[in-house]
């Protein structure tokens, strides 16, 4: 008999129908002639708490710090045993000859089974595989079953989960209990409560200490006004405006008037600038005419379909998580919790099969139009040589595109459900498209040797953003065009005016939810261009499966508040009195930076770069410095 290991019920029942199984379900699991069906409701097993190591550790004192096991302890979630029960009862039946662990294809899906594994002691004599998928298509599903690998060659990403875990463990208990101990009374006092705990967490701490910084500095900012100069240049009928900005030729190069290269500190200073130039000849002294092109985006990762969805539907990243966790299952769209943008070559060479089934079983007019449009404009789908194919940026799953199947499932969705599947969808039809095209005309007008600039630019060709309208810019200078490219290089034009236009300084913006998971992904920095951001792309803060969940934590607490209708993220008063503790005490939990390098020093364990022994060392010695520095002072 073969048994295989889902990690939820509606997943083992398409596991059973891709099997072809008899569905008649026993007590938590599938029987047939051939297979066994089970599965885990989530968390199994969790680690065990310090008392269950010694009664004594119950209680929150200095001398027992720090606590680090010598060897770990786990348990049975009382609340799941009885299917505890029942996965171990079959996983020591004698007659098990194969064990496939089809559990959630990323590092926290194999945490999950690899407990369950180590808890129940299986039938030694039975073949351990591994199932990885990347949707629950049937055809998915039987590929997975029939290329299973042999379970040890995921035993460096259970590594990986394991550590992950453990430092987690290690850094909660530790220095929650350490500055519980040491401020929590002066917390609570200032917070006129009676007692307050301080919850530390390697991921959740450092996400706190970007919404308290953030915040910090947008209450301390002080606007600085400047004054710019327009030049209104042409005649009453065809006229243009213009923006000084200085340059090596200019009389005020270097000039300490100057508030930056293109604005004056004082009104008056602007004014004087301006009279001077009066009764001075304005020459065109250049005209760059270019013709620009823009390609779809890459397709959405999570982190980037929970960004958009926040701006889109203002909703939470977690929710996203949720609706696309549920698409996924319902064999709608491939694997959401990944970081990856493109696709892999050997999936891009079989795309053709996920747009026919989107053209054939999708009824919806708008994208059955765009796919329509694509076949009559014979748009290529070669996508093998382009920037959405790349085998090098996919490490567990590629991008997250609709399947093609699954629609028997999509009347039942709700309309946000429904919504955020045709956001994927759109996007993953855009990349098909031809590129937006632009023409644009760059003028500079010289005024005895200061120049004034002027652009232009209008969309000649749509192309993707035909499909993609929301990514459609309004180019508000677009009435200048025709206007600057009548121009020749050399032409004296007149001067209408000039004028000044009052500016100023602008703080930083709040973070949302959705951007604060861009931020976590990109190492504490939101970058709003998706070209730089995909550059620096490296070890985030957190994972794409858990980014979600630790905003979701951090506003359960009360260190966060989340407006429900823009989604900006601000800091309560009880989260910054915890950065301040935080920021005096342990200040590099809140490096970004730091927490980036743990979370990259776990990735190079699941890719065999570094022993675990490495890993576990050094978090002990970091743990170890922090407690004996505090205890001590």
């Amino acid at each position: 008999m073969k048994l295989l290991i889902t990690e939820k019920p509606s997943v083992a029942m398409e596991f059973a129908k891709a099997l072809k199984l008899n569905t008649n379900r026993k007590n938590g699991y599938i029987e047939d002639k051939e297979w066994i069906i089970t599965w885990c409701v989530g968390h199994l097993v969790t680690m065990s708490y310090p008392e269950v190591y010694d009664e004594n550790l119950k209680f929150w004192r200095l001398d027992t710090l720090p606590f680090i096991p010598k060897e770990w302890k786990y348990e049975i979630i009382p609340a799941v045993q009885n299917q505890f029960n029942i996965i171990q009862k079959l996983m020591q039946r004698d007659d098990i000859e194969e064990i496939y662990n089809a559990g959630d294809s990323g590092r926290e899906g194999e945490y999950i089974q690899r407990l369950v594994f180590m808890m129940a002691k299986p039938n030694p004599n039975a073949k351990m595989k591994r199932v990885w998928i990347d949707s629950q298509t049937e055809e998915e599903i039987q590929r997975g079953i029939s290329e299973a690998k042999d379970l040890s060659e995921y035993d460096s990403l259970s590594d990986s989960a394991y550590l992950r875990a453990k430092e987690d463990y290690l850094i909660g208990i530790n220095f929650s209990r350490l500055l519980s101990i040491i401020f929590g009374r002066r917390i609570a006092k200032d917070l006129d409560e009676d007692k307050v705990s301080i919850s530390v967490g390697r991921v959740m701490t450092c996400v706190l200490g970007m919404v308290v910084s953030r915040e910090r500095e947008i209450r301390n900012f002080v606007k600085t006004k400047y004054y710019k100069v327009i030049g209104n240049f042409g005649n009453d009928d065809s006229s243009f405006k213009a923006e000084w900005k200085v340059t090596e030729k200019s009389k005020l190069y270097n000039s300490i008037l100057l508030y930056n290269d293109n604005g004056f500190k004082k009104e008056d200073d602007a004014k004087k600038f301006i009279i001077s130039l009066e009764n001075k000849k304005a020459i065109v002294s250049e005209i760059k005419k270019t013709k620009q092109k823009e390609n779809a985006p890459l397709l959405f990762n999570l982190a980037e379909i929970q960004n958009e969805c926040t701006k889109v539907f203002k909703i939470k990243p977690d929710e996203t998580l949720e609706i696309i966790q549920e698409l996924y299952e319902k064999k709608l769209v491939t694997y959401p919790r990944t970081d990856a943008r493109v696709l892999s070559t050997a999936i891009a060479k079989e795309i053709g099969k996920n747009l026919n089934g989107l053209f054939k079983n999708f009824k919806d007019e708008e994208i059955n139009g765009y796919i329509k449009k694509m076949i009559d404009e014979k748009f290529s789908t070669n996508l093998v040589k382009t920037k959405y194919v790349n085998d090098s940026k996919i490490t567990d799953h590629y991008a997250i595109i609709p399947t093609g199947q699954g629609f028997e499932n999509y009347d039942k969705l709700t309309d946000l459900k429904k919504d955020v599947y045709k956001l994927i969808v759109k996007r993953f039809i855009a990349i098909f498209y031809p590129p937006a095209e632009y023409n644009k005309v760059n003028v500079t007008v010289d005024v005895e040797g200061e120049q004034f600039s002027s652009s232009g630019k209008v969309c000649i060709k749509q192309g993707f953003l035909e499909v993609l309208k929301n990514r459609l810019k309004n180019d508000s200078d677009n009435e200048n065009l025709n206007i600057l490219s009548n121009l020749k290089k050399g032409q004296e034009i007149k001067v209408l005016n000039y004028e000044t236009k009052d500016s100023e300084t602008s703080p930083p913006s709040r973070y949302n939810s959705g951007g604060m998971v861009l931020a976590m992904e990109n190492a504490g920095k939101l970058i709003e261009d998706e070209e730089l951001r995909e550059q620096i792309k490296g070890a985030g803060i957190g994972t794409s499966a858990t980014r979600g969940e630790i905003i979701k934590k951090l506003e359960r607490i009360k260190y966060i508040e989340i407006n429900s209708k823009t989604q900006i993220i601000t800091p309560t008063l009880k989260g910054e009195k915890i950065y301040d503790v935080v920021f005096n005490s342990i200040p590099d939990m809140l490096n970004p930076n730091l927490t980036a390098s743990w979370e990259k020093g776990l990735d190079m364990v699941a890719k065999k770069e570094i022993e675990p022994k490495i890993f576990m060392d050094k978090l002990e010695k970091y743990i170890n410095s922090k407690v004996d520095k505090l205890v001590l002072r």
